[in-house]
């Protein structure tokens, strides 16, 4: 990850954003991932869906794109979670198919330990999703 001068952080850098944001500082805007905030019915959808997964329990990209009406768009879903602020929804509780945590490096990291501190439990790298899957219901997802 590059540096810029005076010590801040590259634009783009979502890793460091989410993990100032862990230490409990208060991150500035432009620590963001550059790019216009994603914003549309179908990014509007994705948002309720995301937000209706508690804490304890995980969804797949896949089936947040298909709650929200989209299933052909986890990718859509990826993306969404990578350009909004790591604030403003529970990304940690968006997984791979299958239970697999499909982040790189240090963000895979962080994001099972955010899981865990909500009392999810693993099998080697993988969710159990036996005992953790959240089941989307569309008609329970708040407007």
């Amino acid at each position: 990850m590059k540096e810029k001068e005076r010590g801040k952080p590259a634009k783009g850098s979502r890793i460091l954003v989410t993990t100032i944001h862990m230490r409990g500082e208060r991150p500035r805007r432009t620590l963001y991932r550059e790019g216009a905030p994603a914003e549309g019915d179908r990014d509007r959808a994705f948002r309720r869906v995301i937000l209706s997964i508690p804490p304890g329990k995980v969804s797949t990209y896949g089936k947040v794109a298909a709650a929200a009406g989209y299933p052909l768009y986890h990718r859509a879903v990826a993306r969404l979670l990578r350009i909004d602020p790591p604030d403003l929804l529970p990304w940690h509780r968006v997984l791979g198919a299958g239970g697999e945590i499909k982040l790189p490096g240090t963000a895979a990291k962080e994001q099972k330990a955010r899981l865990r501190l909500e009392g999810v439990q693993f099998r080697g790298n993988r969710v159990d999703m036996d005992v953790h899957e959240h089941a989307l219901r569309v008609w329970e997802i708040p407007d």
